[in-house]
């Protein structure tokens, strides 16, 4: 496999930080994204400067000057970008009642907004080249919206709806566009509890106030039972880098508790989005 040159963003802990390890241990160069590398990151950032093949970027990826400044550094520096994996995700929880219109925008501003702007940004070197993938990490929440989870699935599902549609535009132009799809994992983020602002709303919800913790019991014990290894996400967007340019799938599912049933759900929504396509005859954007 030829060295490629990968951006990965959210590589402080979790998917990302297991990514930027797997594909910069292949002989790739990777450029790391976390914010605040001289404060809370300072150790995550400094530990992986340390890796071979690894440069950590300081971006915030919700900010428009901060990504194109990173993005254009990277390419004068190298001259091409190859990969972007857009990993970095925000999780909140609660009734969707509670969520204020800050909250819901907080969580757009991470999940959606974010990966399209370094989309944006890397797009045109990629269509220069006539080669590129960008992979986007959603949810099997993407597909399926949960109860106290509906804000997080409203995001991947816009993630998730990017995602396909840009799939078709720029693959005939040499770009490939790529979901993975994990399910429940013991990361950091999905230990970590980001509630909704607006608590006022919680006393009309007394009928289903023990449901929540019903859920949280059920994932938690799930993921003790099936013990699924984060690492396995790292190892799908590796697989997915080293596959033949045009060759990628739309989704890859990652997920050995409820994958059966996302795997599921996206072969028969293959099946009837072809069918779409060739109604408004864009047949051969399915070739």
């Amino acid at each position: 496999m030829s060295k490629k040159i990968v951006l990965i963003t959210g590589t402080n802990s979790g998917f990302g930080w297991l990514t930027a390890h797997s594909v910069a241990a292949l002989g790739h160069q990777v450029y790391a994204t976390m914010r605040d590398t001289k404060g809370k990151n300072a150790e995550k950032a400094k530990a992986l400067s340390a890796v071979e093949n690894v440069t950590v970027l300081d971006i915030t990826i919700t900010d428009d000057e901060s990504v194109k400044q990173a993005v254009d550094s990277l390419i004068a520096k190298e001259g091409r970008i190859d990969v972007l994996v857009n990993n970095a995700g925000f999780s909140m929880n609660g009734v969707a009642e509670s969520f204020t219109t800050a909250d819901v925008q907080a969580v757009f501003e991470v999940n959606v907004f974010a990966p399209w702007r370094l989309i944006k940004q890397v797009l045109p070197a990629m269509r220069k080249q006539g080669e590129g993938l960008i992979i986007n990490v959603t949810s099997g929440f993407g597909r399926f919206s949960f109860p106290f989870a509906s804000v997080y699935s409203a995001s991947k599902f816009g993630l998730e709806g990017l995602s396909e549609g840009l799939h078709y535009e720029v693959r005939p132009l040499g770009v490939d566009v790529a979901i993975v799809e994990p399910g429940a994992f013991p990361t950091e983020m999905s230990q970590k509890t980001n509630p909704a602002s607006d608590a006022s709303v919680y006393e009309g919800y007394s009928a289903i106030a023990d449901v929540p913790g019903k859920m949280m019991d059920a994932i938690g014990g799930l993921i003790q039972a099936h013990n699924p290894n984060p690492q396995d996400v790292a190892d799908a967007i590796v697989k997915l880098i080293g596959l033949e340019k045009g060759k990628r799938p739309l989704r890859t599912v990652v997920d050995p508790i409820t994958g059966e049933f996302v795997e599921a759900t996206n072969q028969a929504i293959a099946e009837q989005y072809g069918k779409g396509l060739t109604l408004f005859g864009m047949e051969e954007l399915l070739a």
